[in-house]
């Protein structure tokens, strides 16, 4: 049997078990989501193992970044999955008075979930728990580029769920391709922009609906106001977390000029706290997930003036949490996503002239913008399009269920997380119910319909 006689045959049997409108049932989403629970508590420690292995991510990171949140997903979707799940009644236009009007929340079917390699653990079962309580059947395709996460994936779905119910399949580039080949009823992509237009590419083939968790270059202000020692921390813990590939980690930093050699000096403080001074030693230091990032990456440390870090081993993939200084807009490491622990500082003067320069291009997955400038805050948020982000702080707003998560234009379509994860893989169906107690007349073709209609629905 070939790949794609294989996938096809995973694709059949769900459609078939959906079908059987079991998985439409509340009780029985909540018993499988529960089930889920049980089986991640047990397997934590491995878990962890994998994460260890495949990117070195510490224990502190890896419960923080992927595992607890996951834990707290489950649980805020497992308390308020029946209220979600009920119909829900509106309003009565006056045009349509004795009827009710409902929307119904109804799985799409089966759904394709391809995980990144960045946050392996996260990314591949937030969307899923989201897909289940939803009522669908999904399929997980995890990263090739983190084998042991995505084995273990592979094993924990085989142990805790029947394949026509949720699978995880193994891979490389052809097998998503051959997966998206398939007469799917949803796609929930994390990647890179460029990956995502040949995913919505193929979707669009078939007319299947997607979200696209993509990223981009995530500004970060810090104006002339702004607590700087703080500030620095927490944007170092932004950048510097998972060695820099998180697609919402802070790309670039503008910094008031008044402020830029302070605000340098703390940040190179804060990375000292977290990381040593010898971070190539720090056993608990994230590392590149490849070669080819890795080479990447190190392209760009000419860039500019170094001002801390620079440090490199490409037998370990390590690279220093980087400083660069004097950066223009037209330098390469301006010109892509970093992905990886190089922190570029701009400067202004300006405040109008450093939006106006994230205006010009493409809009970010995330801001960030230190101040106590109230005005300055409403001033960004207002300006600038983003998919979401925090004032005075970075990473933090999407470690919240009850905040959307998701891009805008080049950054994604759609969200996900906590209730807006529900509605992400559920079809809202409209229905009117007509009362037979007593008809509207006019509403037919007749002489005076036309009158009353008129008078019904005047602009």
């Amino acid at each position: 049997m070939t790949v794609n006689d294989s996938i096809a045959a995973i694709v059949s049997a769900q459609r078939h078990f959906f079908h059987k409108d079991i998985t439409k049932e509340v009780d029985f989403r909540l018993q499988q989501l529960t089930k889920l629970r049980l089986i991640l508590i047990a397997r934590e420690n491995d878990i962890m193992e994998a994460l260890r292995r495949d990117l070195n991510k510490s224990e502190q990171e890896a419960f923080t970044t992927e595992i607890g949140i996951v834990y707290k997903e489950l649980s805020f979707i497992i308390k308020n999955l029946k209220r979600w799940a009920k119909p829900q009644r509106v309003k009565t236009a006056l045009t349509h008075v004795g009827s009710k009007g409902m929307v119904y929340p109804e799985p799409y079917g089966t759904v394709l979930i391809i995980a990144p390699w960045n946050y392996p653990w996260q990314l591949a079962i937030s969307p899923l728990i989201g897909a289940l309580a939803a009522g669908n059947t999904a399929i997980v395709k995890p990263s090739e580029l983190t084998p042991n996460v995505s084995a273990l994936i592979t094993a924990i779905m085989k142990e805790t769920f029947e394949p026509e119910y949720v699978v995880s399949v193994e891979g490389g580039p052809e097998v998503s391709t051959s997966l998206l080949e398939q007469p799917l009823d949803y796609v929930f992509f994390t990647g890179s922009t460029h990956v995502g237009k040949i995913v919505m590419e193929a979707a669009a083939k078939q007319l299947t609906p997607v979200t696209l968790e993509l990223g981009g270059k995530s500004p970060c202000i810090v104006h002339e106001d702004a607590p700087l020692a703080l500030a620095a921390s927490r944007i170092a813990f932004g950048k510097f977390t998972n060695a820099g590939q998180t697609c919402v980690a802070p790309d670039y930093v503008l910094v008031h000029s008044k402020v830029k050699e302070k605000f340098i000096a703390h940040l190179k403080d804060a990375i000292t706290s977290f990381y040593g001074e010898t971070p190539l030693t720090n056993p608990d230091y994230g590392r590149i997930v490849s070669e080819k990032h890795f080479d990447r990456l190190s392209n760009f440390l000419d860039n500019g003036t170094l001002r801390h870090g620079g440090g490199t081993s490409r037998d370990k993939l390590l690279i220093e949490p980087t400083v660069l200084d004097d950066i223009i807009w037209d330098m390469p490491i301006m010109e892509e996503e970093i992905f990886g622990p190089l922190c570029p500082i701009l400067t202004y003067e300006d405040l109008h002239e450093a939006v106006q320069a994230i205006q010009a291009r493409p809009k970010p997955l995330a801001l960030y913008l230190f101040t106590e400038n109230e005005d300055v805050q409403d001033y960004v948020l207002s300006s600038v399009s983003f998919g979401g982000g925090c004032v005075n702080d970075t990473l933090m707003h999407l470690a919240t269920p009850f905040l959307p998560f998701g891009g805008v234009g080049e950054s994604g379509i759609g969200s996900y997380h906590g209730e807006y994860s529900f509605h992400t893989f559920s079809h809202r169906k409209s229905v009117l119910k007509q009362t037979n107690r007593f008809d509207f007349k006019f509403r037919y073709p007749s002489k005076n319909g036309l009158g009353i209609l008129k008078k019904l629905m005047k602009p």
